[in-house]
């Protein structure tokens, strides 16, 4: 019974330490693989951690000093979101702990007296809007599958949740490309300079602020990779695969699709992600209810 609680909180620690690595290398072949689809040779794999590293060498500028709490707090939340989850916690405290770090975000950018600014903050809460419903539905679909919101029942469980769940699959993967910031969802910022003429919900951070986002984000990037590794747990090489290619796909939709107005994201989260996600779970729950009446 001790063994538990140990793996978890080392689970928890690993997180906390490895993923800005992990996540950083994962900006950095994605910047490399959209140089390839671009015909440019692309800045080395470890330009992300070369880019942070500047910014905590620079002087933090601030509007408010109301930012310096509001971006911690987005680090720490994205850090708490992360270490629940790969230590097996609760799926829906996972979410709150998640959405609530993107609400200081949000904050951050309303502390600012900049329009621009303002702007994307607007436009981050409308992807909040957009994607939130979808992630429920996911954690929704897993206790059907599962019998529970364990992140750590619902791996070792050895069900092919995909089986069960692939229109769930398609549409967290729709509101994936919202998660990662990359087009045509990439509203309220993108990771790409030549995308950008003002930076939407960071305009006005800079220094170890904006270091701070960046390392939120790669924490961002291990999470939500792992809410895909959920659906092929069953298999862990099968599951990593998946992983791969699902990325891959989000870095080919970004380079071949430009950016699309909100009401687009909204539809295509409502309507078509969350449509998908609510006939697979309406099957699920009737397809249980025949099997045991």
């Amino acid at each position: 019974m001790i063994v538990e609680p140990v793996i978890s909180l080392v689970n928890a620690v690993l997180f906390v330490l490895l993923a800005p690595l992990v996540g950083g290398l994962i900006a950095g072949i994605d910047r490399k693989v959209t140089a390839r689809m671009q015909g440019r040779v692309g800045p080395p794999v470890l330009q992300p951690f070369y880019d942070v590293g500047k910014l905590f060498e620079k002087e933090n500028m601030v509007v408010t000093v109301t930012q310096h709490f509001y971006v911690l707090s987005y680090l720490v939340f994205m850090v708490v979101a992360g270490a629940l989850f790969f230590s097996g916690g609760d799926m829906l405290l996972v979410i709150f702990a998640f959405t609530l770090s993107h609400i200081f975000l949000v904050l951050g950018a309303y502390a600012s007296y900049s329009p621009y600014s303002h702007i994307g903050a607007e436009r981050e809460l409308i992807q909040i809007i957009a994607y939130e419903p979808m992630i429920i539905f996911t954690a929704v679909g897993m206790y059907m599958v599962t019998q529970s919101f364990n992140v750590s029942a619902i791996v070792n469980s050895g069900i092919p949740i995909i089986l069960y769940l692939p229109g769930v699959f398609i549409g967290y993967l729709i509101v994936l490309t919202i998660k990662l910031r990359k087009s045509p969802f990439d509203l309220s910022t993108s990771h790409h300079a030549h995308q950008e003429i003002v930076k939407g919900v960071t305009t006005d951070f800079s220094g170890s602020n904006l270091g701070k986002i960046e390392i939120a984000h790669w924490y961002e990037y291990v999470f939500l990779l792992g809410v895909v590794y959920l659906f092929f747990g069953f298999n862990p090489y099968i599951a990593i695969a998946a992983i791969i290619i699902a990325y891959f796909l989000e870095v080919l939709i970004d380079n071949t699709i430009s950016r699309a107005k909100w009401q687009l994201t909204l539809r295509s989260a409502w309507l078509i992600a969350g449509t998908l996600g609510i006939v697979n779970l309406g099957v699920l729950y009737y397809l249980k209810g025949v099997i045991m009446p």
